[in-house]
Formats: structure tokens, sequence, C-alpha cells
């Protein structure tokens, strides 16, 4: 994901466990990328799932810690995955988040209280949720839609897996 991609010096891995669907349960292409602070420091991980034989993705699923600069939007902007979402499959079309909704979801044993964007482009889907460690997990689909069937896939993949060297 080449709008990830660091100059120069390699970002450190996430201080946080990411959550998402395994890399090893996803038939598609997979492609993961931080977004890195000036200091090296992870300001987020995002995992995009392309299912499109590489015309674009199917779904990108974002992991922002609490003070991300990605996760300051003004009202009505869409969330960094979305835009991400957009620019990857090359649509220039200007998107705004026209209201949500606060759903109650069952992901394992844990209630998340999970926000349904509601999107002037109906063909995006975008759902977000705070964890307990405050990192705010967004899923911004293409022309599918975020079903409860998705929360049973998504698992803690260890930062160990984002480090390089």
């Amino acid at each position: 994901m080449s709008f990830l991609r660091r100059r120069s010096a390699t970002p450190a891995g996430p201080d946080f466990d990411v959550l998402a669907m395994d890399p090893g349960d996803w038939p598609g292409n997979l492609g993961a990328g931080l977004l890195p602070a000036p200091d090296g420091s992870c300001q987020g991980v995002f995992l995009r799932y392309d299912l499109f034989g590489g015309r674009g993705p199917a779904m990108i699923i974002g992991n922002l810690p609490e003070g991300s600069p990605a996760r300051d939007i003004a009202e009505g902007e869409v969330p960094f995955e979305v835009a991400q979402l957009l620019l990857a499959l090359e649509n220039d079309e200007e998107i705004t988040v026209v209201g949500s909704e606060d759903i109650p979801v069952m992901q394992g044993d844990n209630l998340l209280i999970v926000r349904r964007l509601k999107l002037s482009e109906g063909r995006i889907s975008c759902v977000q949720f705070d964890r307990s460690d405050n990192v705010l997990v967004t899923i911004a689909a293409w022309d599918r839609p975020i079903t409860d069937d998705l929360y049973a896939l998504l698992k803690p993949l260890p930062a160990e897996l984002f480090q390089q060297g």
C-alpha cells in the first residue's frame, strides 16, 4: 500500500494488537501498512483485502490508537479508511457522511457498540467501534454490506506480525 510507505527509516511496528481477519483466512490478495509518526512510532495499521484480482480492494480495516492524527476528521468528512478505499479504486467523487447509527454486536463474549456510518455513496459500507484499549477500528467495504458475521472473523493479530527486521 504505497500511501502508507515511509520515505526514510522504517517505522517500528505497533505497540498494540491489530484486530483484523487472519491473513490465512483470506482467499484474495492482502496488503498491510503502517501509518508512521515523524518520530517513527506507529500511528495506525491498515489491512487491505483485495478480492478483485488487483483491480482494487474489497475492504480496508484500520486500527488507529488514541492520539493518531488520522482520527481527527471534521464533521461530515469520511474516515481515513474510506478515503483510502476510494483512492485505491480511483474514485474521485466527493463523498460525505450523511448520518450514523449505533448498533450492539457480539464479538465472541464481548459486546461492541458499532457505529454504522451512512455515506453519500451507497456502494460503500463503513462501520467503526472503539476497543477497550482505546484503539479505533474502522472497516470500509466496497460494494458489499458489512454483516454481523464479519465480527466473528476478527481476531487480534499480534504487533510482532508487523515488525520488520
